[in-house]
């Protein structure tokens, strides 16, 4: 689907016209929109705009991180938009010279349309042309990667405090999920404030970008978001770490348990096993008292290596602690 939008010297903005009548004199500046084109309507891109085949290359390709390529008359951008449930990065290309932009992408994307409706109430907007344009799509664009942020450094806080009482496994498994959201993010965010530095520093740029300060307000808003992206994943592997410790100390206490089970019925099960035995002559079996004085033995056994267990401090692990 194509659309176009053109705002006319007395600044009336004009919807749905036809290509050839975007040139004419009184169209001061204008926007045409590829949604999920045809391949005839790709095809427009070459013969039309004449844009350069690497470019065109790009757009149908749909695999570019954010970037920025300087053409004679125009330039190429490259931007991310963040799908809200599944934090996939959607991509937007845009074409921009001084009197028109021209906007590629596969999927609908609600900020772009948001600022396509609103042109025509936007006076501001529409004097400012192509730049202006861009730096809205922009700061749309990188506003809508805050709410998901936000959402896993709640979801991180909530884990850390285990205000719902979950498992050790299940905690696990939230923190990993959430590692593996911050990473898709990170993974579009970061790219994306490389973009925004080169296009704030690079003054081959200075003709196409007005008021350069508006984008560096951009470029400090994805400096925010990468400190808080890097900080919850440092959050993320420290509470990932703790709850392996307690896993673990959990495990090192029940074997602690284990062993000192074990330790004292091993000496009680072989001399139980050796009065076991089934054979006719063995001195011990015929006293009257002897079975009395096994059992005393083995007492004083289990008692011994209590105490030496004690003695050893094996019982001070689990003191205040829970098995």
């Amino acid at each position: 689907m194509i659309r176009t939008l053109a705002v006319q010297s007395s600044g009336e903005v004009v919807y749905d016209l036809p290509l050839k009548e975007l040139r004419k004199p009184e169209i001061k500046w204008y926007w045409v929109d590829f949604q999920d084109p045809t391949a005839d309507e790709t095809k427009l891109l070459s013969k039309f705009f004449r844009f350069h085949p690497l470019a065109i290359e790009d757009c149908v390709e749909f695999v570019q991180r954010p970037k920025i390529d300087t053409y004679d008359t125009y330039l190429f951008v490259v931007m991310h938009a963040i799908q809200q449930k599944t934090l996939e990065a959607e991509e937007l290309d845009l074409f921009i010279a001084r009197n028109y932009a021209v906007t590629f992408h596969k999927k609908p994307i609600r900020d772009l349309n948001n600022i396509w409706f609103k042109m025509k109430k936007d006076e501001g907007l529409k004097e400012g042309g192509p730049s202006l344009l861009m730096h809205q799509l922009m700061d749309q664009l990188v506003d809508e990667y805050f709410p998901p942020v936000y959402k896993l450094e709640d979801l991180l806080n909530e884990i850390e405090e285990n205000t719902k009482d979950l498992t050790i496994s299940e905690l696990m498994e939230g923190v990993f999920d959430i590692r593996t959201d911050l990473y898709k993010l990170r993974r579009t965010i970061i790219p994306m404030r490389d973009l925004l530095y080169r296009m704030i520093s690079s003054s081959s740029l200075k003709a196409y970008i007005r008021d350069e300060i508006y984008f560096q307000d951009i470029y400090d808003h994805l400096l925010k978001l990468v400190e808080m992206i890097d900080a919850n994943r440092e959050l993320s592997a420290d509470i990932r770490d703790s709850y392996l410790s307690i896993s673990s100390d959990r495990m090192n206490r029940v074997m602690m348990t284990l062993t000192v089970i074990s330790s004292i019925f091993l000496p009680l099960t072989f001399i139980a096993g050796l009065y076991g035995m089934n054979f006719q002559y063995m001195p011990e079996l015929t006293g009257k008292y002897n079975y009395f004085i096994v059992v005393g033995i083995m007492v004083l056994i289990a008692a011994g290596m209590i105490y030496f267990f004690a003695k050893m401090g094996w019982f001070r692990y689990h003191k205040g602690t829970k098995l």
